[in-house]
């Protein structure tokens, strides 16, 4: 299981000094095997074993909303917005592939999130990184 960071601290973690959204992402995604940073579509995104993305971080990207948008499983982002749409979206472009958005500029429940991550990253993951995520736990 992934590193679920700190607690809440200002969205962009500089006047607390703790780690800032992007940061905490980006060791969440890091922390799965085989996984690669790239910058797609002019934001940070995760590959996972280099060829598949399964989350990118959004920094107004399509509006003035800092989210994190990651793959998830049939029926998960419809349950997610329908439950709680002050938290979750549906993303632009991969939002029709069943994509998740979490808002990122809200306080964030961090163990979800890395949950969202981790389902994300085994959905796209090859076998291989798939069976040594599973020796890892």
């Amino acid at each position: 299981m992934p590193p679920t960071g700190q607690p809440d601290g200002p969205p962009d973690g500089t006047a607390s000094g703790q780690p800032t959204v992007l940061e905490r992402v980006r060791a969440l995604c890091l922390a799965l095997p085989g996984c690669e940073e790239r910058v797609s579509h002019g934001e940070p995104s995760w590959f996972a074993g280099g060829r598949r993305m399964f989350a990118t971080f959004a920094d107004h990207h399509h509006d003035d909303r800092t989210a994190c948008w990651t793959a998830a499983p049939a029926g998960v982002q419809e349950h997610l917005v329908a439950t709680d749409p002050e938290r979750f979206f549906r993303p632009p472009y991969v939002g029709g592939r069943g994509w998740i958005g979490v808002y990122l500029d809200r306080p964030v429940d961090w163990p979800h999130l890395a949950d969202l991550l981790l389902e994300a990253y085994r959905l796209t993951a090859p076998a291989r990184l798939r069976a040594a995520l599973d020796q890892d736990v």
